[in-house]
């Protein structure tokens, strides 16, 4: 089904302010994130030509250092306007940048990625949606592939958050599971916004 548009309409105008020099995009680090990158290099990550994707690109840091890594990447965000931004920004990319709704992608989509990379994201929609996008990321890891969540942590007994965004609790972070991906590793890690998880799964 699509997205409320309550939970998600509120992306485009956003980039749209940015655009116009108004508004700053409150998760643009200007540069793939720490964590990921630290995460593949530890790794010795190598794509071979498989498949990625990059679920709310934004304006495409994460994609261009996924596809750096040698996988074919798509990269995807609700807002065509960020869509727009990052193919501008990077205009002999190999990244294929779309417009799609997570909770509505195209029925293609699923089952097809060696590599999703979902950071921050979730934690930007309420529930609902945020429970039915958590599944929706899970669908799109091909059997044996990865899946790589950055999100920041809260505990659930400090009760309620007043977001956006609503950083994850660990029951939804392991809720990307869903009965179709195993955990291989959930860390709790510090950053530059906070305590956050760094969780990886595994078709």
């Amino acid at each position: 089904m699509p997205a409320d548009p309550d939970a998600t309409g509120w992306f485009e105008p956003l980039y749209r302010a940015a655009e116009r020099g108004e508004r700053a995009v409150p998760w643009d680090r200007a540069a793939p994130h720490a964590l990921l990158v630290e995460w593949a290099a530890a790794r010795d990550l190598r794509g071979d030509g498989r498949r990625a994707i990059v679920v709310g690109c934004g304006l495409g840091d994460d994609a261009e250092h996924i596809a750096g890594l040698g996988f074919a990447t798509v990269a995807f965000d609700i807002a065509p306007t960020a869509v727009a931004a990052a193919r501008r920004r990077f205009p002999d990319s190999a990244v294929r940048y779309v417009a799609a709704d997570l909770l509505d992608p195209p029925p293609e989509w699923e089952g097809a990625f060696d590599l999703v990379f979902e950071s921050r994201t979730i934690q930007s929609l309420p529930d609902p949606p945020r429970a039915a996008a958590i599944a929706q990321v899970a669908r799109l890891v091909a059997p044996g592939g990865r899946l790589l969540v950055l999100a920041n942590a809260r505990d659930s007994a400090d009760g309620p958050v007043d977001g956006p965004p609503w950083p994850l609790t660990r029951a939804e972070i392991d809720a990307f599971a869903d009965g179709r991906l195993d955990v291989v590793r959930v860390e709790g890690l510090p950053d530059r916004s906070g305590p956050y998880w760094r969780a990886e799964f595994r078709g």
